[in-house]
């Protein structure tokens, strides 16, 4: 029913923004990677919606991609998922990695969202890998290495978020292997940052 919309950022809320659109706001619940990019309240944004109907209320949830805006669709026909685990799911992890845990069968990846335990993990994984076609994935996306995942486990048991420690290896030069190494430049960007 609604697509997208375009509009002004009238207010930032824990998990929502108010954006106004034709003279009226509209509250949109949104995943932390989006809160975090939003620059504050009077910038224009464009966001990738979906609406939740129940009895009771009409809800807007925003993405920045359309790629973010499809995963949240598949994650909500998994049993036990609803909104708020997927958008959890969302301000976690970033397509990319969901992606390569679900190739290499990391529950412990899943496991990092708030809310998730093994169980759950385990149910998102094993349906995930049917609705997802994660075989024509592995190949277009470069999968985590074992050595990124050593640095991301290193950065977040730092107090890193995930999103900030997956920019940091995207900034690591491809030809520095060793992961002490490219945990101490991942540092090095970070403290920058």
């Amino acid at each position: 029913m609604i697509a997208s919309l375009s509009g002004n950022v009238l207010k930032i809320e824990a998990n929502a923004l108010v954006i106004g659109v034709g003279g009226v706001g509209l509250r949109v619940l949104v995943p932390r990677t989006v809160l975090e990019d939003v620059g504050g309240v009077g910038r224009h944004m464009r966001l990738h919606t979906h609406l939740l109907v129940r009895e009771t209320e009409l809800t807007l949830y925003g993405f920045a991609s359309e790629e973010d805006l499809q995963l949240f669709e598949v994650l909500l026909g998994v049993n036990g998922v609803g909104p708020k685990v997927a958008l959890a799911i969302l301000g976690t992890l970033s397509p990319e990695l969901l992606k390569s845990a679900i190739v290499r069968e990391e529950t412990a990846v899943l496991q990092r969202v708030p809310g998730i335990g093994k169980k759950m993990a385990e149910r998102i994984m094993f349906q995930l890998r049917e609705k997802l076609d994660v075989s024509a994935q592995e190949t277009a996306v470069g999968l985590v290495s074992d050595v990124d995942a050593d640095v991301i486990d290193f950065l977040t048991g730092l107090g890193f978020s995930i999103v900030e420690a997956q920019a940091a290896l995207q900034k690591l030069p491809r030809d520095v292997k060793a992961v002490d190494e490219r945990v101490q430049l991942a540092l090095q960007y970070l403290d920058q940052g």
